[in-house]
């Protein structure tokens, strides 16, 4: 059945999804829906061989060392924890950029807050928008002896802006400091490579450029560093001992693993693969363009990076609330997104943290009709 909304949200989550995620979510539901690694019945083991399908398919797409080190967790934010957690120890320095979700900004101003680490912020995001060397050079200024790790996002949440991770990564490798990097933005909208990137650890979301469903999230470790674990409990590996396994991915993986969602994952991965994240970017960008071009055309909007085409746009109208815009859309059954998008640094460095931003956000699923629905909302409503 055809949605009735005219959706533009997918920087939250992507919708709808492609018809294979959710037959495969409901026929693992019907059919093989058992407990991996908890006994050795046919249930439990078709299971554990989906779940190994899906770490190969992610383990292909950002080619990381092994399938092994794909670890499954509920969310990115808890992989961005369990990263930061799982590395820092007393007295590490951090970097991170000014451009950062609250997913990593907040466990690290956190860790900071009660004297175990210090951190600084390099600028990236600031206007005027900055260059890959001076990126650079910001994140050199802040090096120092003991800074452990940088952590960072691939791409802004309000809008698409990007770092340069290649030059990133090799500027760590080259100092010695660990390199993390969030994709919640990017994954399935941009290539991802771990060895090309010298990238040690990755966050990702499953449910938004991957198409997967809610509760479907990884980790990837590119690093002889092991991370400390974030939770303990059973997993079905020693069960006789009290400490947590020293290997992958059952170090990090504790109690039942959503074998549904890790399913509609390996599906939406699959989608991505056919459609081909080139063309994925290409369409994106292309739509990008055109609300871009057509909101520039209205009096009193501002678009904020125009120049940085990609999956995210975020605008506002003068003199009317992000979040009033927002309902004006809603009332017509089209979803944005209206506020601060859970990033306070992001914001500061716009300059939109006192109005925040309305945001519209592409996928796959998206045509040039769905924006000419919000340009006739826009002229008709509000531009008066």
């Amino acid at each position: 059945m055809k949605s009735p909304y005219c959706y533009l949200d997918n920087a939250a989550t992507s919708f709808p999804k492609p018809a294979n995620v959710a037959r495969e979510m409901r026929r693992c539901m019907d059919y093989y829906c058992g407990n991996a690694g908890r006994g050795s019945h046919k249930l439990s083991l078709l299971a554990a061989n989906k779940i190994y399908e899906c770490r190969e398919e992610i383990c292909g797409l950002i080619n990381a060392p092994a399938p092994e080190n794909i670890v499954f967790v509920p969310s990115c934010s808890y992989g961005l924890n369990l990263i930061i957690k799982g590395i820092l120890k007393q007295g590490d320095h951090v970097l991170i950029s000014d451009m950062e979700h609250n997913s990593v900004f907040r466990p690290i101003s956190q860790l900071a807050n009660d004297g175990k680490i210090s951190f600084d912020t390099f600028s990236a995001l600031k206007n005027p928008i900055k260059n890959d060397e001076e990126i650079l050079k910001s994140i050199e200024k802040k090096l120092r002896n003991n800074t452990r790790l940088l952590i960072c996002t691939h791409q802004s949440n309000i809008c698409s802006f990007s770092l340069p991770i290649d030059k990133i990564g090799e500027l760590c490798k080259k100092n010695n400091v660990l390199f993390a990097l969030d994709v919640a933005q990017s994954i399935g909208h941009y290539p991802v490579d771990m060895q090309k990137s010298n990238i040690n650890y990755i966050s990702a979301p499953g449910h938004k450029g991957l198409y997967g469903a809610q509760g479907s999230a990884f980790v990837a470790i590119n690093s002889k560093n092991l991370l400390d674990p974030l939770i303990e409990g059973g997993n079905g590996i020693y069960s006789l001992e009290s400490k947590m396994p020293d290997f992958l991915p059952e170090r990090h993986e504790v109690g039942t693993l959503p074998l549904p969602s890790i399913v509609g994952l390996l599906e939406g991965i699959r989608a991505v693969k056919l459609r081909t994240i080139e063309e994925i970017s290409n369409h994106e960008r292309q739509l990008f363009a055109y609300l871009r071009d057509e909101l520039m055309n209205i009096d009193g909007v501002s678009v904020y990076m125009s120049e940085c085409e990609g999956n995210t746009l975020s605008f506002n109208m003068k003199n009317i609330s992000a979040e009033r815009v927002a309902e004006f859309f809603d009332k017509e059954n089209i979803c944005v997104r209206a506020g601060f998008h859970c990033s306070a640094l992001g914001h500061r460095s716009l300059g939109t943290d006192e109005s925040g931003t309305v945001r519209v956000s592409f996928g796959i699923f998206n045509s040039k009709k769905d924006i000419d629905k919000v340009i006739l909302v826009l002229n008709s409503k509000l531009a008066k």
